[in-house]
């Protein structure tokens, strides 16, 4: 390992862990110098730190954290980074609004203490420019890294403990946003960041606007990680301990249910057992999955019959019901070759991962993605999670019959730790059967209210959990765009007037389902 020591503009030295010889830097730049240790270092940890912090460096812990090469992570001490929190209004994944006590999934790195393999940095010398700061450089070899398969973190156990020195600040936030949102988004985004100034914090940044209108963005990325040989140093999941508990609820779909049980049944990883929750609304009506007890079936069913609706409700029961060590979130309407669970099993086992969601998509589709990444969102229906942070987790009632679920479930999994990767190269086809979906007609509390709120209150209520304040004010925006066009209000000061109506009718109905007043 290689531990480079910098004053926050400059290269200082750099200490051999094996050896413990501490040399001087050539280079002042500190990229430049990070990429000329890369070359000497072949397939090595490079370790970056800034020098208030060389006393606080976790070295016991960080081999364990770049358990493989293609991890990248980074911690802000105090929570700054070289893009300021207007990023969120151009941004609204997930990535942005940072837990700063665990693992979190994120492109905004910090020049305070890192690494990354030096392997993986050295493919980035071509399309990443070294003209600009170091946490400049280190967020935009995050971002295009992250959709190749580059898994991006923050993590506070890089550092011992928290020390109380006072790093120096960014300056000149205003033009390194724009900057960078000229270089990585489109340029459109570079327009909406304006009026959200405009509009939000009272400010027209005129000159940053007009000289990031000026910049070039980087070289497209082509080069992958293919070549490399990824081989976790984590200890080993063992196949005969990865207990795997599915979970199904259904409604109305008995022959979908079936073909599932017997796509289960043939798998070559046989699951421990599976948890279904059906629901039917009619009172006084009875199960009919006879084939549940009629069949012989070679794991455990465990079935709960219930007259209450609802996908959020019946997940829930069947997640107090998991005793295996992972949990499958399967739909019944599924169907998957027989070496699904033992395939989903390589890519935890090689990469230790926690949570991924498998591809699931409908007849005809292709799926676009090449390479595993971490995901800003969740599939209800089609991942599989370590059962240690499943048990902390639930689905709330404040998404029931509506949006949201899926994506709030995997935010409450990222904010204890547990980062859900993609995983396009294992397969399963969604039928999407017809009679599935919102089969019982649902009235929201607000289907007769005269202001129909904007947007949907379960969706809101996602954005009021999980967005930071420039996130939520920068949708605001987007979605006031893109609905102009699709309502019949074309007086831009009417619908001004009652897009905002609406917007704070959305809000109250949000806070009230989750408060549980209604």
């Amino acid at each position: 390992m290689i531990i480079l020591y910098h004053d926050g503009t400059s290269a200082i030295e750099y200490k051999n862990t094996q050896t413990n010889v501490i040399t001087k830097c050539n280079e002042k730049n500190i990229q430049k110098s990070m990429f000329s240790l890369s070359n000497e270092f072949k397939n090595s940890l490079l370790i970056w730190c800034h020098q208030n912090l060389k006393d606080f460096i976790n070295e016991k812990k960080i081999k364990n954290i770049f358990h493989h090469e293609l991890i990248l992570a980074s911690y802000s001490l105090n929570g700054e980074y070289v893009l300021s929190k207007e990023i969120g209004f151009v941004d609204q994944h997930c990535f942005i609004n940072i837990k700063q006590d665990v693992l979190y999934p994120t492109w905004l790195m910090s020049s305070n203490i890192g690494g990354i393999n030096s392997n993986v940095l050295i493919k980035f010398k071509e399309f990443t420019s070294i003209k600009q700061s170091f946490d400049e450089f280190l967020c935009s070899l995050a971002k295009i890294g992250m959709p190749k398969g580059l898994l991006c973190y923050s993590e506070p156990n890089l550092l011992i403990s928290k020390p109380k020195h006072v790093l120096p600040k960014f300056k000149n936030k205003k033009y390194l946003l724009f900057k960078f949102v000229k270089k990585h988004y489109k340029v459109q985004w570079v327009f909406i960041l304006l009026l959200n100034y405009l509009l939000y914090n009272k400010q027209f940044p005129f000159v940053a606007f007009v000289k990031s209108l000026w910049g070039k963005k980087d070289k497209t990325f082509s080069t992958d990680f293919s070549d490399l040989q990824v081989k976790s140093i984590k200890e080993s999941i063992v196949k005969d301990s990865f207990k795997v508990d599915v979970l199904i609820p259904t409604l109305g779909r008995k022959e979908h249910l079936f073909n599932v049980l017997k796509d289960l049944s043939q798998q070559t990883l046989l699951p421990n057992k599976v948890i279904i929750v059906e629901q039917n609304g009619l009172e006084g009506s009875v199960s009919e999955l006879n084939y549940l007890v009629d069949n012989d079936w070679p794991f455990k069913i465990d079935h709960t019959f219930i007259h209450q609706l609802g996908a959020c409700n019946a997940r829930n029961i069947a997640l107090s019901k998991v005793t295996g060590n992972w949990v499958f979130f399967a739909d019944d309407d599924v169907r998957f070759d027989n070496d699904l669970l033992k395939s989903t099993f390589a890519y935890i086992h090689k990469y230790k991962l926690t949570s991924v969601t498998i591809s699931c998509l409908q007849r005809g589709e292709i799926e676009k993605n090449k390479e595993l990444f971490q995901w800003v969102g969740f599939g209800s229906g089609t991942s599989i999670v370590k059962s240690t942070y499943v048990h902390k987790c639930s689905f709330k009632p404040e998404h029931e019959f509506g949006y949201g679920e899926d994506t709030d479930y995997g935010m409450q999994l990222k904010n204890l730790g547990c980062d859900t990767i993609y995983l396009p190269f294992v397969k399963m086809l969604h039928l999407k059967a017809p009679i599935g979906g919102f089969r019982h007609k649902f009235m929201p509390k607000w289907s007769n209210d005269k202001i129909q709120p904007k947007p949907s209150p379960t969706v809101m209520a996602y954005h009021l959990k999980h967005l930071t304040k420039e996130q939520l004010n920068g949708y605001k925006i987007i979605l006031f765009i893109k609905f102009y066009k699709r309502q019949s209000i074309k007086n831009p000061i009417v619908y001004l007037k009652s897009f905002n109506k609406r917007w704070k009718v959305s809000i109250n109905w949000a806070k009230k389902m989750m408060e549980n007043e209604v």
